[in-house]
């Protein structure tokens, strides 16, 4: 299979500290480059896996499952942690619940960082999503949600069914579990988002078992902003978080 160019997976080796990066669905790494990037001239390990079915043609992601994005995830974190004495996990959108996934699965992440997670949606056509699934490949895309004027993100244009049915699944998974998930949290949220719904930031402010969490208000990006006008907040705000809960070194 053929990547799109720009969706190539992100590794760089720095310090003992390292930074899993998710990134969203039914996106590439293009949108956690500039986040990777930061992190990375901050001195810290990243790496930004491309997830199994993504940056090849949109076809493929109805072959895949929640079980195998969390499994491109997992390996990340493993390779990060072989070199890395202290890692945190990071995801944008459905990212955000694979990091989220993560957290709970690895007790021993030091902190957890999403952007514009999902957990839970409104959208009634859910409802029909376990047979729909079954009769139709794909809904129109949901990518490219952004604010700032000539960027875009790399992302089908299309939403493969049979893919979107097992996401769901895991919103279910990670939702009955949140009360266990103890680690810090920094949570950005658009104010305008045209995806996901409060519901969703809602539902885990509600239920998260942690007593550390921060909530960061994005007032001029949509849900994309990891690649609008907030990404620099995004960016400065995660590596003091992450700076804050790194053990000092004499």
């Amino acid at each position: 299979m053929t990547i799109m160019p720009g969706a190539e997976p992100i590794s760089v080796d720095g310090s003992e500290v390292g930074v899993v990066l998710c990134h969203g669905y039914p996106s590439t790494p293009q949108s956690m480059r500039g986040w990777a990037e930061h992190l990375a001239g901050a001195g810290y390990s990243v790496r930004v896996p491309l997830l199994p079915g993504m940056g090849t043609q949109w076809k493929d992601l109805n072959a895949t499952g929640w079980q195998d994005w969390y499994g491109a995830i997992d390996l990340a974190y493993q390779q990060l942690s072989a070199r890395c004495s202290t890692v945190f996990a990071a995801g944008l959108s459905m990212g955000g619940l694979l990091a989220t996934k993560l957290a709970q699965d690895k007790p021993d992440l030091a902190g957890l960082v999403v952007v514009n997670p999902i957990y839970a949606h409104t959208n009634p056509a859910l409802k029909v999503l376990p047979l729909l699934q079954h009769v139709l490949p794909s809904l129109g895309g949901i990518a490219g949600d952004i604010k700032k004027p000539g960027v875009v993100e790399l992302a089908y244009d299309r939403n493969p069914l049979r893919a979107m049915y097992s996401q769901t699944k895991l919103w279910k998974i990670v939702v009955e579990d949140l009360p266990q998930l103890r680690l810090p949290v920094l949570l950005f949220t658009s104010r305008t988002d045209h995806v996901i719904p409060p519901i969703s930031w809602q539902t885990f402010l509600k239920r998260v078992g942690s007593d550390d969490v921060t909530q960061i208000f994005l007032e001029d990006s949509y849900h994309v902003a990891t690649l609008d006008n907030d990404a620099e907040l995004i960016f400065t705000e995660s590596a003091r978080f992450i700076q804050r809960l790194t053990p000092q070194r004499p």
